[in-house]
Order: structure tokens, then C-alpha cells, then sequence
């Protein structure tokens, strides 16, 4: 993968990315986050604010200083994680805002007898929108016009927003620069980031400015590259079970070869992800059920 990293996040900056468009970056670094989550001022008059990130007091105060003398019309967010929409709260009550764009938190599916929701902590349960936008639902700013595309996978709700008249998309966690996405069930589906991933591939769309980290230059080349590795993420789960049943630690293990340990879960939950595709597909069999500690085989038919 040709991840791009070279990034400087400019805390407390409104950076201009684009004809209209400012970047301010969160300091919520992480191994999840790259430097921090990105927030988009999108206009020049009337302001809309895509994903405030965090309830982040620092941050609240720098969105209003680089909006001062305009004003906030609108509070938009992407998907309910906590490092992307609870900064909305904080921003509504500051300013009189409505919050619009993705619905309640919800999972991809629902959750098996006796299984936990590591990702459960991430999730933003508070989020509850003035208005929700579904697939095709345009948001019309002063100057600007942006169309919602639900594109399920790192989460149900997930959305992007096209930018009218350009080539502009803006890809929230679905496509990044800095890294692939996390696709974690029971919140995540790697059959619904695929499904979204060759949406967008579809697109003309081709500079994407994403949730975490720099833009997408080249976002048909890259899209293309995700798709790959993921399906060579796939062969290789295929390859070590080819002739014997495994559960997904001992998968972690051989298809992860070195992997720091600490990363480790988020490894499960990927490799988990991609097992609940081919069961889906009767490629691979899970006879007590797909989950983090299921068997799994590759299907006699």
C-alpha cells in the first residue's frame, strides 16, 4: 500500500486545503487517530462544520476563533465515533446550530449470545441529529451544495459528502491516506466496506479529504490499492486455513508475522471481519458461529 504519512496538523490552525475549504486538526493523536481527528470549515460566508470531533474544549475554541465575523449555519457529521461527533454537542450549544448529516449509532449486525463490543467504548450513543441525511439528500450551503452517500463498512451510519461542482468528496474513515480502515464487527462489515469501497470507485470524484491525516490525490489509484489489499488480506486467511480448522488468534499469528502485540486486537477484529464475508460467501464454515472466538474452515462444499 502507498499510504501517505508526510502530515503536519497545525493544532489551532485553520489550514486552507482547498478553494473554500479549511482543515483544523484536532490533538487527539493516537494509534487510531494518526495526529488527530480532521474538522472541515466548508464556505466563506455562512460556515458549515463537518465532524467537530471529540468534546474537546481547546478545540471548540479555535473553531470559533477561525469562524469569527461568520457564522456557523450548520454542524455536520459523518459517523458516530467518538473522536468525530461528540464535539457537536459542545459546538450546537456554543453557537445555535442544528446538527445534520448521519443517524444514531447503530451496528452492522446484531451482536451474537455471549459477545462483547470491543469497539462498544468508541462508539458515540449520545449522537441524535436535528436532521438525518440519507443516501442522495443534498445539503445546500451558501455557495456550495453537498450530497450525502451512505457508505457503510467502518460503521453502519457512515457517510461521505460530495461537493458540488467539483471533484471534491469528503471520505470521513472510509478512505484515508494514512491508513486503511478499521472494519470491526459487530459495528463494522467488511461486506458493506467493499460494496461502499466500489461505490465510490465508481465515482468521478478524485480528491478526497479525509477524517484523519492528509488528502487523497489520487483517490481512483488508491481506492483501487485498498480494494487489492483487501482481497490479498483475504487470500491469506484463505491460505492458512487451507486443510485445517483454526480459531482467530492462532490466524492473528500467522498472518500477522510480527506483529507489535498490542495491535493485536484490532488485528482479531479485522481478520474477524473478513471471516463473517466468507461465511456470508459459504466459502469458509463457522460451525458454532462467526465470532472472536468461533472455529473456522474452509467449506466442504
Amino acid at each position: 500500500m502507498d499510504h501517505q504519512r508526510a502530515f503536519e496538523p497545525a493544532y489551532g490552525t485553520a489550514v486552507e486545503v482547498a478553494d473554500g475549504i479549511r482543515r483544523m486538526t484536532v490533538r487527539n493523536p493516537g494509534p487510531f487517530t494518526f495526529h488527530g481527528t480532521n474538522t472541515y470549515l466548508i464556505g466563506t460566508g455562512d460556515v458549515a462544520i463537518l465532524d467537530p470531533g471529540p468534546d474537546n474544549a481547546e478545540h471548540l475554541e479555535a473553531l470559533l476563533a477561525a469562524t469569527k465575523g461568520q457564522r456557523i449555519a450548520a454542524i455536520l457529521v459523518s459517523h458516530t465515533h467518538m473522536d468525530h461527533s461528540p464535539g457537536a454537542r459542545r459546538l450546537k450549544a456554543a453557537t445555535g446550530a442544528p446538527i445534520i448529516g448521519c443517524g444514531p449509532h447503530r451496528a452492522a449486525r446484531a451482536m451474537a449470545e455471549g459477545e462483547v463490543n470491543a469497539m462498544d467504548a468508541s462508539a458515540d450513543r449520545d449522537h441524535a441529529p436535528d436532521q438525518e441525511l440519507r443516501d442522495g439528500d443534498r445539503f445546500d450551503g451558501q455557495g456550495f451544495t453537498l450530497t450525502a452517500l451512505e457508505t457503510p463498512g467502518h460503521t453502519a451510519n457512515h457517510l461521505c459528502l460530495a461537493l458540488g461542482g467539483t471533484d471534491i468528496l469528503f471520505s470521513a474513515d472510509h478512505v484515508m491516506a494514512w491508513a486503511t480502515s478499521i472494519v470491526a464487527p459487530p459495528d463494522g462489515s467488511m461486506t458493506d466496506y467493499l460494496t461502499s469501497l466500489d461505490r465510490l470507485k465508481a465515482r468521478d470524484e478524485r480528491l478526497f479529504l479525509p477524517g484523519h491525516g492528509g488528502p487523497v490525490t489520487d483517490a481512483a489509484g488508491y481506492m483501487a490499492q485498498l480494494k487489492a489489499h483487501r482481497l490479498g488480506r483475504e487470500r491469506s486467511i484463505l491460505a492458512v486455513l487451507d486443510g485445517t480448522a483454526r480459531r482467530i488468534p492462532e490466524i492473528v499469528d500467522l498472518v500477522y508475522a510480527g506483529l507489535d502485540p498490542q495491535l493485536k486486537p484490532a488485528a482479531a477484529l479485522s481478520v474477524l471481519a473478513h471471516l463473517e464475508a466468507l461465511v456470508e460467501r459459504e466459502t469458509v464454515e463457522a460451525p458454532a458461529g462467526a465470532s472472536l472466538g468461533g472455529l473456522f474452515r474452509l467449506s466442504a462444499s
